[in-house]
């Protein structure tokens, strides 16, 4: 039996052309910035998002770290979302490290920091309050295409009140093909686009682009010599770094128009459970499918998970589940699941 991980898009395995890829590439010290196929990868992202610079680095985690300690010192703040990944999933590494204080913001049902909020959130120049430095924003946000005409909008206000910008892009190729998929324009064009809304942006390789490891942070020269510092005292500097950094380069290469594929798979799921007694589905923008259990459903909820993994199909949540497609799960996994979740639930 073929398991079906929908889990997340982290678990992917590299392709048998992209572990070639690895095998063969030209590799040197990327502490002492020889190793060609980082230098390479780093031009690479850099110059399809349209910055000066990038920064390859082990995690997205250490990415967005390395961005807000960049943009902001100890005793500024910088205004995010309450469910950003920045904030909420990364251990409050800026608070904690940088002694930077986050101001999070509930989100408006798109997954946008309404415009007013973002406003009435940045402090005046005053003793009493931190100093105000940063806007940061997610896109995709659990999945949701954050509608360009305000990303536009927010960072425009952002710059206006003297704020830098940085996106978490960590899945911003998804939100790219989605984009492309609506204007008909190329997704490279697409990301692009939204990335050149702000000053910093982080971008992980290693989740729907399929590589093992690796995010890139990229910005100005002057930005990305900041970083450069930050990662070197979070201990993000690599050695021979370049076997990673080839992995990136072939999902960047090979791997960004196919997501068009994992957001197929992730309509057909969400299709696939519509309907069904006790459970609401989230219509999905790109490769992430939410059900939320209601209250006829709830009382078999502790089962459920366990029912599939005996099926060998995993996936994650209790009253509210996720399901994440990826280039390691087919149409026949999806079909699996859906009708796996059904006979649980006696349909």
């Amino acid at each position: 039996m073929t398991p079906v991980d929908l889990r997340s898009d982290t678990v992917t395995q590299p392709t048998p052309a992209m572990r070639a890829a690895m095998a063969a590439a030209p590799l040197g010290d990327d502490v002492f910035a020889d190793d060609p196929s980082v230098n390479a990868l780093q031009d690479k992202i850099a110059q399809m998002l349209g910055f000066e610079a990038a920064l390859f680095v082990p995690t997205g985690t250490q990415s967005n770290l390395c961005a807000i300690l960049s943009h902001c010192q100890r005793g500024d703040e910088y205004i995010v979302g309450q469910m950003q990944h920045c904030y909420r999933w990364e251990g409050g590494g800026a608070a904690v490290f940088g002694s930077v204080q986050p101001q999070p913001l509930n989100h408006a049902s798109n997954g946008s920091l309404p415009l007013a909020d973002i406003e009435a959130a940045i402090k005046p120049d005053d003793a009493h309050f931190a100093r105000t430095k940063l806007l940061a924003l997610e896109n995709t946000l659990g999945g949701k295409l954050i509608p360009f005409a305000y990303v536009q909008e927010a960072t425009d206000l952002a710059r206006r009140k003297g704020l830098a910008r940085h996106l978490d892009g960590a899945r911003l190729f998804n939100a790219a093909v989605a984009q492309a998929a609506q204007t008909g324009a190329d997704a490279r064009a697409e990301a692009r686009r939204i990335a050149q809304c702000f000053d910093s942006v982080s971008v992980c390789f290693s989740k729907g682009l399929g590589a093992p490891v690796g995010s890139a942070l990229c910005g100005s020269q002057e930005f990305i010599a900041r970083a450069h510092r930050i990662r070197k005292m979070a201990g993000g500097g690599m050695r021979q770094a370049g076997v990673l950094a080839a992995a990136a380069s072939h999902a960047l290469d090979h791997h960004i128009d196919r997501l068009a594929d994992d957001h197929a798979l992730a309509r057909r799921l969400a299709d696939g459970l519509a309907g069904l007694d006790g459970v609401q589905v989230e219509p999905p923008h790109t490769n992430i499918v939410f059900v939320d259990l209601t209250a006829g459903a709830r009382d078999k909820s502790a089962g459920l998970l366990p029912a599939l993994a005996a099926q060998g199909i995993q996936a994650t949540g209790l009253y509210r589940l996720r399901f994440v497609t990826h280039l390691d799960v087919d149409a026949a996994g999806v079909d699996r699941a859906v009708a796996a979740i059904r006979h649980y639930f006696g349909t």
